[in-house]
């Protein structure tokens, strides 16, 4: 352990040293931005100096993204040019309709990055030269979707998450922001037909979210054409998952498009989520040619392929590489199968002078955009104020202590599952705080009991997403960026099925930074129920055996992560997790559990007006050397083999994760002789080594030389199926296991 603080403490050095270096990211950014907006509340039709003033920026943001790759191609470099080009004229729209609080937007195929940093730099939230020069090599604008000034907080990943994510954000902007929220979702062609967006179509149209879709369907895929990879139409497909489709010949066209985004924003208002589809145009060649204002290009493509310019073409909606003609054509021709067709999801300008590409005619500014553009700069700057999400540890739904007081718990000497505590602190806080308390639930409330909460929540601050867990997580995750207050929304569902289906609402975490630079866990607490093998008799189907290792997984992104040992740990745990801004993520057992006494049998060993703790000392004796180290479930026996010890062993309960700095080598080292854990789930077997709570301690105990022994699962390839005990049993997580694993220290 020694060896990776020392490895982790160079890190937190080179992190500090590469934040020192960036110019927009920071606690709070002001940004005095070309006034280019627009009321869609009331405003029906752009004006013509909007159009034209729309042109005038996409031709300049285009520009940018050009030189942009030219300077990548000199380092050898590529980008996925093609769909940034492509982005471009309907995002300035969104940009222009976004007003940071009601109205957002969001990116879901963020592969498009050069084409959002362009456009936010040709408003002005960000400088040209970040983009031109630091596009893809630096933390100012890197490679994918990143939040800056003007842009998303809704980071991009993977294809079709973000779908989900801009639900739930829309949600949470319908329930705090009530009349005119919305958000608009840009994505692309490829990723509306991955699970996770299809569950998040689904989820918007179950639950009314005002969200508007903005596909550009380009016909282009990575490797090739859209009809050779998934020749599917989208229509139908999102129709019937309820969301309603608009359709628009092409996205290129500002006037066109923003009668579309005005019937959107009407049905958002109306709890009715739209998509907005290209269906594009068929015409002879040389008649798109002359349409677009690049007739001798097209001609003299054409004639290098052997194309006629009376061939009749589909133009999709939306154009890959939109401006930049040679590849445009190369685009075109591949969706139409003409010779000369090449497809440019990965774009570049390796080999290619950007001068002359910049010098076609679809970058020529007619007299009425530069007068247009020349008037907005001379304009009274907008102003926009960007501020950093809390950081983790935040202020946020404090429960009075008073109120925590008139609590029922269940009392010591008796047993009962942790999810009574569980249940009693959400049921507190979402009654005290119901205009800040979210819950989507995943047809399990009866089971992870959050069914109580919920009976003081507005309709529209409860989202049943039935058996889409993966989704349920994403929604929520969106929810957390809805508004920039404090929140408690919980997502609740089985540990099986986190640790096998859902970890992508974790996942997230990984690539949502914040404005301050730091990839840090959204303010979403997971309640993982049903946690270990301690799950009745459901066999492995209901088991969540590596509740322990995916929370350590995550634990960088987290504020904390809570293994409660009891209902009233349940309790305090939960009233701690709300009271906190930051990624949570607690694991609640399913089965009945003594409540634990303290030492002297005096009462139970938590009270409801209890602060947290990470660490409880629950057996402590005059001189003990040895100590065991429970973590979750099985604590109880802990206490009971320490009573055989007669007063030579300690126990200390471990409440969650990350202790404090040298907590743990404090503790382990107070006991020479050795310490033992013992915890519900996988610690990993002789061929992969020791992981899971055990493995912290291990680490800990072997850089300071003192013996250790681990208590938990290490062959789950056959197990019974039994109550909690006898699992346990079949598992060696008894007493008399400890015992022996003390003794033998």
């Amino acid at each position: 352990m020694r060896g990776i603080e020392a490895a982790q403490t160079g890190q937190q050095q080179r992190n500090k040293e590469l934040l020192g270096g960036v110019r927009y990211l920071s606690e709070k950014v002001h940004s005095e931005v070309l006034p280019l907006t627009v009321d869609i509340g009331n405003q029906q039709a752009l004006h013509q100096e909007q159009i034209d003033a729309l042109e005038g920026l996409q031709i300049a943001a285009a520009a940018t993204a050009i030189r942009s790759l030219a300077s990548l191609a000199e380092i050898g470099e590529l980008d996925h040019l093609g769909g940034g080009l492509e982005l471009i004229p309907s995002l300035l729209l969104t940009l222009a309709i976004s007003d940071y609080e009601r109205i957002e937007y969001t990116i879901e195929h963020a592969h498009t990055s050069v084409g959002y940093y362009a456009a936010l730099a040709a408003l002005g939230f960000i400088a040209e030269e970040i983009v031109v020069e630091g596009f893809r090599r630096g933390l100012d604008a890197p490679g994918h979707v990143s939040w800056l000034p003007g842009g998303t907080q809704l980071n991009g990943g993977r294809l079709g998450v973000m779908i989900p994510v801009a639900v739930g954000q829309a949600l949470g902007k319908r329930a705090k922001r009530g009349e005119g929220g919305w958000v608009i979702c840009h994505c692309g062609d490829a990723g509306y037909i991955s699970g996770q967006a299809l569950n998040g179509f689904n989820g918007a149209a179950v639950h009314g979210a005002p969200i508007t879709f903005v596909m550009h369907r380009n016909g282009i895929q990575l490797s090739g054409a859209t009809e050779g990879i998934m020749d599917k139409d989208p229509r139908p497909i999102v129709a019937a998952m309820g969301v309603e489709v608009i359709e628009i010949e092409t996205l290129h066209d500002a006037a066109a498009l923003y009668e579309t985004y005005v019937e959107g924003y009407k049905l958002a208002q109306q709890g009715r989520p739209t998509l907005i589809y290209p269906t594009g145009t068929h015409e002879q060649l040389g008649d798109f040619g002359e349409r677009m204002g690049i007739g001798s290009e097209v001609a003299a493509f054409a004639a290098e392929h052997g194309v006629e310019l009376s061939t009749r073409i589909w133009v999709p909606g939306s154009l890959m590489s939109y401006r930049d003609v040679v590849p445009m054509l190369e685009c075109l021709f591949l969706v139409n199968k003409l010779p000369g067709g090449e497809g440019h999801h990965d774009g570049h300008m390796k080999g290619r002078d950007a001068a002359q590409v910049l010098s076609n005619p679809m970058f020529q500014k007619t007299a009425a955009a530069d007068q247009a553009l020349a008037t907005l700069r001379q304009d009274e700057k907008r102003q926009v104020e960007t501020r950093a999400r809390p950081a983790p540890g935040s202020r946020n739904l404090v429960l009075p202590e008073d109120v925590r007081e008139k609590v029922s718990l269940p009392e010591d000497g008796t047993s009962e599952s942790a999810r009574a505590g569980s249940e009693a602190a959400y049921a507190a806080v979402a009654a005290h705080f119901p205009d800040d308390v979210f819950v989507v639930s995943c047809d399990l409330d009866p089971s992870t009991k959050l069914a109580k909460a919920r009976g003081f929540l507005a309709a529209d601050h409860q989202f049943e997403m039935s058996i889409e867990e993966q989704a349920a997580c994403l929604i929520t995750d969106g929810l957390a960026m809805s508004a920039p207050g404090p929140q408690l929304n919980v997502v609740s569902t089985f540990a099986a099925f986190y640790e096998g289906i859902a970890r992508e609402g974790f996942d997230v975490w990984r690539y949502q930074r914040n404005l301050t630079g730091v990839n840090e866990g959204l303010n979403v607490a997971f309640h993982v129920s049903h946690v270990g093998a301690c799950t009745g008799r459901d066999h492995f189907s209901g088991w969540g055996l590596e509740w322990i290792n995916v929370g350590l997984s995550y634990l960088p992104y987290l504020h904390r992560f809570y293994g409660p040992a009891d209902a009233r740990a349940a309790f305090l745990a939960v009233c701690d997790m709300a009271a906190h801004y930051g990624g949570h993520i607690i694991g609640i057992p399913r089965d009945s559990l003594p409540i634990l006494e303290k030492q002297d049998g005096s009462g139970p060993l938590w009270e409801a007006g209890d602060a947290w703790e990470p660490m409880t000392a629950y057996r402590t004796y005059a001189g003990a050397e040895r100590a065991i180290l429970a973590f979750g479930a099985p604590a109880f026996l802990a206490g009971e083999a320490a009573e055989q010890f007669e007063g030579a062993v300690d126990v200390h309960i471990i409440n969650g994760l990350p202790l404090p700095d040298a907590a743990l080598e404090e503790l382990v080292g107070r006991y020479p002789k050795g310490v033992v854990t013992i915890e519900d789930g996988l610690i990993g077997a002789a061929n992969v080594g020791v992981r899971g709570f055990a493995g912290l301690v291990a680490g800990v105990a072997g850089d300071l030389g003192i013996p250790a022994a681990h208590i938990g699962i290490t062959d789950p390839t056959t197990a019974p199926s039994e109550g909690h005990l006898e699992t346990w049993a079949h598992f060696g997580i008894t007493t008399e296991a400890l015992v022996a694993a003390v003794s033998g220290l």
